[in-house]
């Protein structure tokens, strides 16, 4: 099984909880990737990084054995011992070399941190790749029921945290605990017994201390980091609706409603560096404790002449190399905490299953034609309201289908069943007779291209956006796309040509000129399937002439369904098929269904009626509005009774 596998199974069987005493679930997860098994490289650099830290460690406790022995030179309370070498029984000698050990301590710990730094960052990078690609697995209806504001934060704070566990337990925790081992055992040599039950005493304290404040902030935590999803989220959202809220002149109210989620966000910040200073207080004052009785047993020892003041400074420097790992040992488990409190989001997402997945060994699909089927298809979005109810239909390869009818009917729903967005409750999809649920999705979707009604394009230029329908296109090819699109001329006009930005969604460009973008890059797709979901809907008559020809251009010896808002969009489709709550009520060319005077024929008698009005409208508006007949301009009258024919 590979590690991804290992960290998804483990996020579904066992999900994180920052209210687990146990660290170890999230060690063992992240464990696969501190050791990975296609990489012997970071391997022999754990290794490495580990037999460094422990040269550190001994190193560090060692250290003031030479301070000691350096006071009693000064005080010539002791003899100094045999194996030292003459030169160093200089106290000066002696000072140089404490110091000397304390930077080489420094030195590998800092050795240490740049070894492991390419480990833990590997870590890191194949963890948010996992999540970023789990996101691009999920539903189209997990994503439509997730604010994006919210779920970048839930992914940057989890990847963060992510680092901060594998950091902190790798680089602090186990040298901490190593530490504390070997101080542990000198100051029973050195001391004696009841030095060290003062010591694990105090350890104990602050350990018990520090956990029970820390379990308690992760609630606290929790409301932090739900109180900024909910900002960032308020902030995304206004930010991308910014046209929206200057047409309203609504910049104050975005500005309080923002405002009122930063308040809870302050409030819960608040309690968090509150408790963080209760905890940090406790912890010293446990601290202090420890190292007065200790050092108080000493002074009397060396009153009765027990110790030398040597041992009195040691016991001093060793209590405070001890404080120095028992205060990381406190901020480990702080940040670990926390760590796996913001991981726990993350995880939550990890563990959501995709709704649509491949089955096991499905083969990819080869259109060799391009005929589609569907067959008695049902569907629903809640089995209460069903929104196809059957409906049955085929596409012969090259033909084009259209699908029309009032809103709410199904339409777009056909579309996403299709490219298989969701998979049909009832019936079949099959294209060249196949079912589309025995295929892998990525080749599915490989073979089908798609212009929809609002084309939202990536914020980068537009050379990498019609470049999107084939990554791996020359840049001939896409100027080819383009100018089969009918947008190359446009293009070469702008300063910059095809290396133009096109800005958020693409909002640096006109309607007409991103239908056009998405037209180009299906081109450059060259897929045998083509839908067009109401893809000039939103455009103006003028515009929708000029990209209806691009479209005939594209779907041209191409199985092609189009699902249309206009109805003259459609008349020289093959096929036309209505739709009305679910139901195919209607079927055949353009001629045939206005010959049966149904549905269709009335909806196209009403498209006319309004087709005439706008007619009417734009020659009116040719003329001159200045001139008025018995007071009323001839714009106005011409309105009025135009609505009345209506």
């Amino acid at each position: 099984m590979s590690t991804d596998s290992q960290t998804k199974n483990g996020a579904k069987n066992g999900k994180l909880n920052a209210d687990e005493v146990s660290l170890l679930g999230p060690l063992a997860a992240l464990w696969n990737y501190m050791w990975p098994q296609t990489r012997p490289d970071l391997k022999r650099r754990v290794v490495l990084a580990i037999a460094t830290l422990l040269v550190a460690k001994v190193v560090t406790v060692f250290s003031p054995y030479f301070f000691a022995w350096a006071t009693d030179a000064l005080a010539e309370t002791k003899a100094l011992p045999d194996w030292l070498p003459d030169f160093m029984l200089v106290p000066v000698m002696l000072v140089l070399a404490y110091n000397i050990a304390r930077v080489l301590a420094v030195g590998f710990n800092q050795f240490r941190d740049a070894v492991f730094s390419s480990v833990g960052l590997h870590a890191v990078r194949e963890l948010a790749n996992m999540t970023f690609e789990h996101l691009h697995a999920l539903s189209l209806r997990y994503h439509l029921g997730r604010r994006t504001g919210g779920l970048t934060r839930i992914i940057d704070r989890g990847v963060k945290g992510i680092e901060g566990i594998v950091r902190f337990t790798i680089l602090n925790g186990i040298p901490t605990i190593i530490e504390f081992a070997i101080m542990a055992g000198v100051i029973w040599y050195q001391f004696g017994f009841s030095y060290v039950i003062v010591v694990a005493l105090t350890v104990f304290g602050y350990t018990y201390y520090t956990v029970s404040v820390s379990n308690q902030r992760i609630q606290i935590r929790r409301d932090m980091n739900a109180a900024d999803n909910d900002a960032n989220q308020k902030a995304v959202d206004s930010l991308l609706n910014f046209e929206t809220v200057k047409y309203f002149g609504n910049e104050e109210m975005e500005q309080q409603r923002f405002d009122k989620a930063m308040v809870g966000y302050e409030r819960a910040a608040i309690k968090t560096w509150t408790s963080l200073a209760w905890l940090n207080f406790g912890q010293a004052l446990i601290l202090g404790v420890g190292m007065t009785v200790c050092m108080a047993m000493s002074a009397m020892a060396v009153q009765a002449g027990e110790q030398t003041i040597g041992d009195f400074v040691m016991i001093n420097a060793l209590l405070m190399q001890l404080s120095m790992p028992l205060n990381f040992i406190g901020f480990i488990y702080r940040e670990i905490r926390q760590g796996i409190a913001d991981l726990e989001a993350m995880f939550d997402v990890l563990s959501v299953e995709p709704e649509i997945q491949d089955k096991p060994d499905a083969p990819a699909l080869d259109v060799k034609e391009g005929r589609i089927t569907f067959k008695d298809v049902k569907f629903h979005y809640d089995e209460e309201r069903p929104i196809l109810k059957g409906i049955d239909f085929d596409m012969p390869a090259g033909s084009t289908l259209a699908i029309v009818g009032p809103s709410g009917a199904g339409k777009s729903t056909i579309s996403r069943l299709l490219f298989r967005f969701y998979n049909v409750t009832g019936g079949s999809i099959e294209i060249d007779g196949i079912d589309v649920r025995d295929v892998t999705q990525k080749s599915l979707r490989h073979h089908i291209g798609m212009v929809p009604q609002d084309t939202v394009l990536f914020n980068d230029t537009i050379a990498y956006n019609i470049r999107y329908g084939r990554p791996d296109a020359t840049d001939e090819e896409v100027r080819e796309a383009a100018r089969m699109a009918q947008i190359d001329k446009f293009i070469e006009a702008l300063p910059a040509g095809f290396d133009t930005e096109v800005g958020e969604r693409g909002l640096k460009l006109s309607g007409g000129e991103k239908q056009r973008v998405a037209i180009a890059r299906t081109i450059l797709k060259a897929p045998p399937i083509l839908i067009l979901d109401e893809a000039t809907s939103a455009l103006d008559t003028h515009t929708e002439q000029e990209i209806q020809s691009a479209l005939d251009l594209v779907s041209k010896n191409r199985t092609t369904l189009v699902i249309a808002h206009r109805l003259s969009t459609v008349v020289n489709a093959d096929k036309i098929l209505v739709l009305q709550a679910g139901v195919a009520v209607e079927q055949g060319t353009h001629q045939e269904l206005l010959a049966q005077k149904g549905l269709y024929a009335s909806m196209w008698a009403r498209q006319r009626e309004v087709d005439e009005v706008e007619a009417k409208l734009n020659e009116i508006r040719g003329k001159d509005a200045g001139i008025v007949t018995r007071g009323v301009s001839i714009e106005e009258t011409e309105i009025e009774s135009l609505g009345r024919q209506r």
